[in-house]
């Protein structure tokens, strides 16, 4: 299997569970590995062939920030099986992350993989 990957992606969402992170969005840090064969797109050289990472970023951003979520545990699964039905993945590695939630702490955040 191939991996197509972005790698810190910021975008707005709606995250967390207490009221000061409800008054306004956040911005995360996401990752993406989607597991996806390139062979076609390697032999074709077309955009169609293959995942369109400007198309993931794009509708991701868009959804994400219609969305609100209490826990990044949520938003991580939502993301993955976004991917997982929008993209034709056969695997995702999603990592999400908070930025600046603890003095002294640069980001913390949940990594999952899932499959069909």
């Amino acid at each position: 299997m191939d991996i197509i990957f972005i790698e810190e992606l910021r975008a707005q969402t709606w995250i967390g569970i207490y009221p000061r992170e409800k008054a306004v969005p956040q911005t995360v840090e996401i990752t993406l590995q989607i597991g996806v064969s390139t062979a076609s797109a390697g032999a074709s050289d077309d955009i169609r062939d293959t995942v369109d990472y400007a198309v993931v970023v794009e509708r991701l951003r868009k959804d994400l920030a219609a969305s609100h979520f209490n826990l990044l545990e949520k938003l991580t699964e939502h993301i993955a099986t976004w991917l997982l039905e929008n993209f034709a993945a056969q695997w995702v590695r999603v990592s999400v992350a908070k930025l600046g939630m603890m003095p002294g702490v640069k980001r913390v955040g949940v990594v999952i993989e899932r499959s069909v």
